[in-house]
């Protein structure tokens, strides 16, 4: 019972920080950082203070072999184009909406797992699907406007984030490797994507203010390090799928926050919508765990 309570309540932890991501990335974007920039800072502040963690604090050893290294690279690749096009989606859409959307990934893990490997697809997960496009399609901005390019560039957010989830799954060169060491690798080889994008560092803006500095140190500690800890004592104690659930609150808060923080407008036809993602969402996770018990 007690595993139990650790396990919701890391679950709660880890869905609400992720949910902080526009907290901390919308002002360092409303000033003319740009995203390439803001990410780089993330990940760069996250991969040192994680490493500190694992190597003085838990102690575990970073030696990987050459085929974990690709391995690492395609998936710190994918990891952070889902990052890029999500932070991007920021200037288009509204916080919340564009975290919300994002939150169908479970229903593209289903999909790309039917379509590629050929995994029953249930009329549940069907009925799912058909929800969260009808919720898709019913979220708006505050003018009452849908989005498109928005919507467009979060849902490729989402299609990498599934297939990131998808290559964990079925790589078999990484299955040896433990988790927290596989998050460090993945940020790591993530970093040279921002990087490269700008030219090296060489066009890398300069944060000039002590709120820009406090931003990017909470990018690298909430929606990353705590997030990461937190989900992996959650998934551990009670399970990928109530884990999954309680995900329900990242979008959740980032509405929250940008109604409060940033003053973004919800309209009945947009709770309407996020409502039908949810629901469509958590239909998935509860459909597919059916059929993992059948089996």
């Amino acid at each position: 019972m007690k595993a139990q309570r650790i396990g919701i309540t890391n679950g709660i932890f880890a869905s609400v920080s992720y949910g902080t991501n526009p907290l901390f990335a919308l002002p360092m974007i409303s000033v003319g950082i740009g995203v390439n920039s803001v990410l780089f800072y993330r990940y760069a502040f996250a991969i040192l203070i994680y490493w500190v963690w694992l190597k003085f604090f838990k102690q575990l050893s970073f030696k990987i072999t050459m085929k974990e290294f690709w391995s690492f690279l395609f998936l710190g690749v994918i990891f952070s184009l889902s990052s890029l096009t999500m932070f991007t989606a920021f200037k288009y859409i509204e916080s919340g909406i564009a975290c919300t959307i994002f939150f169908i990934y479970p229903v593209l893990v289903a999909v790309i797992m039917a379509i590629i490997f050929k995994e029953k697809i249930t009329l549940s997960i069907v009925l799912s699907i058909i929800l969260t496009f009808i919720g898709i399609l019913l979220l708006n901005n505050s003018s009452g406007h849908l989005n498109i390019f928005g919507v467009g560039i979060v849902l490729i957010s989402a299609l990498m984030y599934a297939i990131y989830m998808v290559a964990i799954k079925k790589m078999t060169t990484i299955k040896r490797v433990k988790h927290d060491v596989l998050a460090f690798y993945v940020m790591l080889s993530g970093l040279f994507v921002y990087i490269i994008n700008l030219k090296f560092c060489t066009t890398l803006q300069v944060l000039d203010k002590p709120l820009l500095w406090g931003c990017a140190l909470c990018l690298a500690l909430f929606p990353t390090i705590i997030s990461l800890e937190t989900i992996n004592i959650s998934i551990k104690l009670i399970g990928s799928t109530k884990t999954a659930i309680l995900g329900a609150l990242e979008p959740i808060t980032a509405i929250v926050l940008g109604v409060l923080v940033f003053h973004e407008h919800l309209t009945v036809r947009s709770v309407l919508g996020i409502l039908l993602i949810l629901i469509g969402v958590i239909n998935v996770i509860f459909a597919k765990n059916n059929v993992k018990t059948e089996r």
